[in-house]
């Protein structure tokens, strides 16, 4: 079992930077990646970020490339999401996500049934 926290959202003006934290505890020794999705009311889930254990990769969707980093701490236990540049289209249900889905495709970490585990979710509102 693995356990996952999200923590970091609110409210933010257009323009604006959050950082959502996941800490996850358990049995994160089988973990491959660490993954961030967002859905907003109405739509499906969507996927925003990856960090890949192996080579330390990350993996992000086009849709939020160059504005969003996702990182990790050095113990491998947090993972945070930085968010630039925010935009109203940003405003979702932010999820964390566990995988122990070992693939060298990168878009495979895009596909939520790829995840064993999610958090309870932080929410995101960005306001024009």
């Amino acid at each position: 079992q693995v356990q996952l926290v999200e923590s970091g959202g609110g409210l933010v003006q257009a323009g604006g930077a959050l950082r959502l934290s996941c800490a996850a505890s358990g049995r994160t020794f089988s973990t491959y990646a660490m993954g961030w999705f967002r859905q907003a009311p109405g739509k499906e889930r969507e996927f925003v970020a990856a960090f890949i254990r192996s080579g330390d990769n990350t993996y992000y969707a086009d849709s939020v490339k160059g504005r969003f980093t996702i990182s990790r701490d050095n113990a491998g236990n947090t993972v945070y999401l930085q968010m630039n540049s925010l935009e109203p289209e940003d405003t979702a249900l932010y999820y964390c996500a566990e995988s122990s889905y070992d693939s060298t495709l990168f878009v495979m970490y895009a596909i939520p049934k790829n995840y064993n585990y999610w958090g309870q979710g932080t929410q995101v509102t960005v306001y024009s």
